[in-house]
């Protein structure tokens, strides 16, 4: 069966809400939460998930309420935090380790750490015995994408096209899908884009998919009670998870 990746942003409208958000798409049928970290300048990410991140900033989030969020969730469905290297780097990365095995948390999304820069860092991620998500794109050549996967764990994250998060782009992905899965046997997620409309099409060849603006775009929608949006998310969640199934 292929998997359903959610992204939420920790703290928005409020940190209650977010546990209680997150628990909902499990029982939808999500396989993995994608924790996402406030951060006032989210490069990879369009105006709809950045927005989000402003408003929690505002609201007053700090990095100890992930890591209490995470207590709460993450024994109950695996998690990962999506976050910008900022964060990592003046925080310390031993207090993210320690704080992630304390929650449960299985591992790192850093989408502004490119992977050169980013293998010191992932070998003391792994010797702890979490997991920082590489990412290929569809600009990567077939020498890269061999050496990107060769030390590639949990899953693959391919970017759907060379932009931000949110945008309408759609591009033939089964020849670098093909191309990665010559080199590994890790699982293959596509994000970027992916939302009812297109999550049937997008889940071709792949193992599973990350939506992440399809549901902030409802978070934001103030018309809405807290106890609509979770409703509205989980409904939407549950017609992905059947959708790439079908």
């Amino acid at each position: 069966m292929k998997k359903l990746v959610a992204y939420i942003t920790t703290g928005y409208p409020s940190l209650d809400f977010t546990v209680d958000m997150i628990l909902s798409l499990k029982e939808v049928g999500v396989d993995t939460i994608e924790l996402g970290i406030p951060f006032s300048d989210p490069v990879a990410d369009g105006p709809i998930i950045e927005k989000a991140n402003l408003k929690a900033l505002q609201s007053g989030f700090k990095i100890q309420n992930l890591f209490d969020i995470s207590k709460e969730i993450a024994p109950q469905i695996d998690t990962l935090w999506m976050g910008y290297f900022n964060p990592f780097y003046h925080i310390g990365l031993d207090k993210f380790i320690s704080e992630a095995k304390k929650s449960k948390v299985n591992g790192f999304i850093i989408p502004d750490l490119p992977f050169e820069e980013a293998q010191p860092y992932k070998s003391i991620i792994e010797n702890e015995g979490l997991n920082l998500i590489d990412f290929i794109a569809p600009t990567d050549s077939r020498e890269r994408i061999k050496k990107i996967v060769s030390s590639s764990n949990k899953f693959i994250y391919l970017v759907a096209y060379a932009g931000i998060t949110g945008a309408k782009h759609s591009e033939d992905l089964m020849p670098i899908i093909k191309s990665i899965k010559e080199f590994t046997n890790t699982p293959v997620y596509v994000g970027f884009g992916v939302n009812q409309a297109t999550a049937k099409e997008k889940a071709k060849g792949v193992d599973g998919v990350i939506v992440g603006s399809a549901f902030i775009k409802i978070l934001l929608d103030e018309r809405l009670t807290n106890s609509q949006k979770i409703d509205k998310i989980s409904s939407i969640a549950k017609e992905i998870k059947e959708k790439i199934n079908e």
